[in-house]
């Protein structure tokens, strides 16, 4: 139902001028799908709907321009989370051992990550080196990642 839905509103974004999600609301029921405001709002945020000024001193909703580079970014989360296997820290280093494989693609998405305190990553078969500023960083990067594991 929801992949449906924002389906739709990337479809009547597309097609229609629409300013307000009210208008959207009376759009999504005109073509049988009954929301709220809430889920409409969630779906925009989810969606990457930005407004932007149409030239005549209004302004429509459309689809970011950063929306693929986010979807990517997503993307990349969901594999360095599917493909960690463990972490740990030595001193400024973490390192993370990943199934067979996949420490490049967990090295990608740490690189396309706004860690902090970061200074580069490295990949073998398997294991993922992340240099960090200091100790300190590390090791609250570190539990970071166990938390999400």
């Amino acid at each position: 139902m929801k992949n449906n839905r924002q389906s739709m509103i990337l479809d009547i974004i597309a097609k229609e001028h629409i300013e307000t999600q009210e208008q959207l609301l009376e759009q999504l029921r005109q073509r049988g799908v009954a929301s709220t405001q809430a889920t409409i709002s969630r779906d925009i945020k989810q969606l990457h709907l930005v407004k932007e000024p149409t030239g005549h001193g209004t302004y429509k909703y459309a689809v970011s321009s950063s929306r693929a580079r986010l979807n990517i970014a997503d993307k990349l989360r969901t594999i360095f989370h599917e493909s960690i296997t463990s972490v740990d820290c030595a001193q400024n280093i973490v390192v993370f051992k990943t199934l067979a494989g996949l420490a490049g693609g967990a090295c990608e998405a740490l690189d396309h990550m706004d860690v902090n305190g970061m200074v580069g990553t490295l990949a073998g078969e398997n294991t993922v080196f992340v240099v960090m500023k200091d100790n300190a960083s590390a090791e609250t990067f570190c539990q970071e990642i166990r938390e999400m594991l």
